[in-house]
C-alpha cells in the first residue's frame, strides 16, 4: 500500500506573497476556498508572514476580519499561520504577554497550526511562541530555518531538532525560504533528524522554486521519511514562489507514494487563480524563471529586486555584482546568521552600504543590534572588530541573554496608546495591530470604515480600482526604516522585507 504524503497548499499565503507582493485582496481568494476545504489538504496556510502587514498597509482590510472570514469559509481544513516568534508579525521583539496575548487571539480567531521560526535560530526566541499555543491546545510547529554555510552541517540542524522536540512542539518544519536545499541535503536531513527523533515527530518541508532544484529535493525527501510537503497552486508557483502542487502529486505516480489530495478540486483551484492572478499584473515579481546565482548570496527573490531599486536611486544600478559579492562576507561577518526576515534586510543593507560609502563605514542601528546580540545569538563566531565597530556606533553593550528578558511589560501602555486613536474599536485585536504597525494601524483605523481597496485591475476596464501605495517598489511589502549615522550625522534608509 502507498505511503501517504501531506501536503499543506500556499495559495493562500506565501504563494501570492512571493510573486504578487502579498497584495491579493479577500474578495480574490474567496471563491476557490470551496474547492480547496474539500480538496484533502494537511492545512492550508492562509496568514501570517507579511499579509497582516501588507493588508493594513496597502489593503485597507483589518487581517483579523480576513482571518475570521478565512474560518468560515473553510470548517474543515486545519488554517496555518506563519509567526516570528518573538517577533509575531512585526520587527522588533516583543514583551512574553504580547506574545501569549496574539497567540491567544489568533487562535480564538481561527488559526489552528501555528508555524513558528526565528531568523537567527536561537530558539529561545521562539519558546514564548511555542509556550503560548501549546497552553491554548493548538497545534505549535517549531521550525529550522535553513541555511547553507562552513558552520551549518546536518549535525547542527538535527541537534536544534532535537532541541525542538524536547520543547514540546506537535511537529517540526524545515524552513528553506530561499530554496538553497539541494536534493542529497534534502535526503540526508529529513533521515538524520527521523533518526534522532523518532517516527512520532512530524516532519515538514518548506522550499522555494527558485534555484531550479527543489522538486527534486522534495521527492528525496519524501524517499527519505518526510511527512508533509509545502506546495502552491500550479497558477501561482515557480519564480521566486514555490512547487507545483500538481507537478508534486503527478511526480508520485508510481512511487509508492501518494497524497489525500483530489487533483480534480485542485486544477479548478488552478483556474480560479489563473484568471485572478492576471489582474496583479503591475506587482507581479519580475523573477520569472530559475535563479542559481541565489546559492551564492544566499538572498531571497525579492531581496534582490529590492537592493537592485536601492542602488538604482543612489545612482549605483550598476553596482548590483558587487552587492551580491559582499552579501557572503557580511554574513560571514555576523557568524553565519540565516538570511530570512528580518536579517536578509539587515545584512542586505549593510552590504549595500559597505559597496557605496566603504565596508563599514557606516553602520545601520540594526546591524549594530545584530552584531551586539540583541536580536539573539547567531549559529556561528562573529568578526571581533566588527562587534567593536556595532559597540562604537550604538554605544552599548553586548548582550548574551534572551532579547526579551531586557523588556518590560507594554501591554497597558500599548493598550493605552491603541486607544487614543481614531477608528480604533478597542478590543485586544486592535491593540494587537497598533503594537506590531505603530505607524501604519493610525491611518488604517481612520480609514477602516471605507471598506476594503482591491487592488487587482478591473478585468472589463483594465484599470486599478486603486492606485499602489506612494513608495511601493515592485515585489516587496512591509518596508523598514533604518537609522544610519554617518559623519555625526543621522540618516533614514528604508528597505522592505521579504520572507
Amino acid at each position: 500500500m502507498d505511503r501517504i504524503i501531506d501536503i499543506t497548499e500556499l495559495a493562500l499565503r506565501d504563494a501570492h506573497q512571493s510573486l504578487i507582493a502579498t497584495r491579493l485582496g479577500i474578495d480574490d481568494m474567496a471563491g476557490a476556498c470551496a474547492e480547496l476545504d474539500e480538496a484533502g489538504y494537511w492545512s492550508l496556510e492562509c496568514w501570517g508572514g507579511a499579509t497582516y502587514d501588507a493588508c493594513i498597509r496597502y489593503l485597507n482590510e483589518d487581517p483579523w476580519e480576513r482571518l475570521r472570514t478565512f474560518k468560515r469559509l473553510l470548517p474543515k481544513t486545519p488554517l496555518q499561520m506563519l509567526l516570528r516568534g518573538q517577533n509575531l508579525l512585526g520587527y522588533r521583539h516583543y514583551q512574553d504577554e504580547v506574545v501569549e496575548r496574539f497567540c491567544q487571539k489568533s487562535a480564538e480567531n481561527g488559526i489552528d497550526i501555528f508555524r513558528i521560526f526565528d531568523a537567527l535560530n536561537d530558539l529561545r526566541n521562539i519558546e514564548s511562541s511555542v509556550r503560548a499555543v501549546k497552553k491554548i491546545g493548538k497545534h505549535a510547529q517549531g521550525t529550522i530555518s535553513y541555511t547553507v554555510s562552513p558552520i551549518h552541517t546536518t549535525e547542527l540542524f538535527v541537534d536544534q531538532a532535537r532541541r525542538l522536540q524536547d520543547m514540546g512542539i506537535d511537529s517540526l518544519c524545515i524552513k528553506d525560504m530561499a530554496a538553497l536545499i539541494k536534493p542529497q541535503a534534502a535526503y540526508d536531513l529529513v533521515k538524520g533528524i527521523k533518526a534522532a527523533c523518532g517516527p512520532e515527530l512530524r516532519l515538514h518541508l518548506h522550499v522555494h522554486a527558485t534555484t531550479g532544484v527543489t522538486l527534486v529535493s522534495l521527492m528525496k525527501a519524501v524517499e527519505a521519511g518526510v511527512d508533509c510537503v509545502d506546495t502552491a497552486i500550479s497558477s501561482m508557483s515557480l519564480g521566486p514562489g514555490h512547487n507545483p502542487t500538481e507537478s508534486f502529486m503527478e511526480m508520485l505516480e508510481g512511487t509508492g507514494f501518494t497524497t489525500r489530495v483530489d487533483l480534480e478540486r485542485v486544477l479548478r483551484v488552478k483556474s480560479h487563480f489563473m484568471k485572478m492572478l492576471g489582474r496583479y499584473s503591475e506587482f507581479l515579481s519580475q523573477v520569472t524563471g530559475v535563479d542559481t546565482e541565489i546559492f551564492k548570496s544566499q538572498i531571497p527573490g525579492g531581496m534582490l529586486s529590492n537592493m537592485e531599486s536601492q542602488l538604482k536611486q543612489q545612482g549605483a544600478g550598476d553596482r548590483m555584482k558587487e552587492v551580491l559579492e559582499e552579501i557572503p562576507l557580511v554574513r560571514r561577518d555576523t557568524g553565519y546568521v540565516p538570511l530570512v526576515t528580518p536579517s536578509s534586510q539587515i545584512v542586505g543593507t549593510q552590504a549595500v552600504l559597505n559597496v557605496l560609502m566603504g565596508r563599514y563605514k557606516v553602520l545601520t542601528g540594526e546591524f549594530a543590534d545584530l552584531m551586539l546580540g540583541y536580536y539573539g545569538a547567531v549559529p556561528g563566531e562573529k568578526n571581533p572588530e566588527v562587534v567593536k565597530m556595532a559597540y562604537e556606533h550604538a554605544r552599548k553593550e553586548p548582550i548574551t541573554c534572551r532579547p526579551a528578558e531586557l523588556l518590560k511589560p507594554e501591554w497597558e501602555k500599548l493598550r493605552a496608546e491603541a486607544l487614543t486613536l481614531t477608528g480604533c474599536n478597542g478590543t485586544d485585536e486592535d491593540v494587537l495591530t497598533y503594537a506590531m504597525f505603530p505607524q501604519v494601524a493610525p491611518k488604517f483605523f481612520a480609514t477602516r470604515h471605507e471598506g476594503v481597496r482591491n487592488l487587482g485591475k478591473d478585468p472589463d476596464t483594465g484599470e486599478s480600482e486603486t492606485q499602489p501605495a506612494e513608495g511601493h517598489q515592485g515585489v516587496i511589502t512591509g518596508p523598514i526604516t533604518y537609522s544610519v549615522t554617518l559623519s555625526g550625522r543621522q540618516h533614514k534608509v528604508t528597505v522592505a522585507p521579504y520572507q
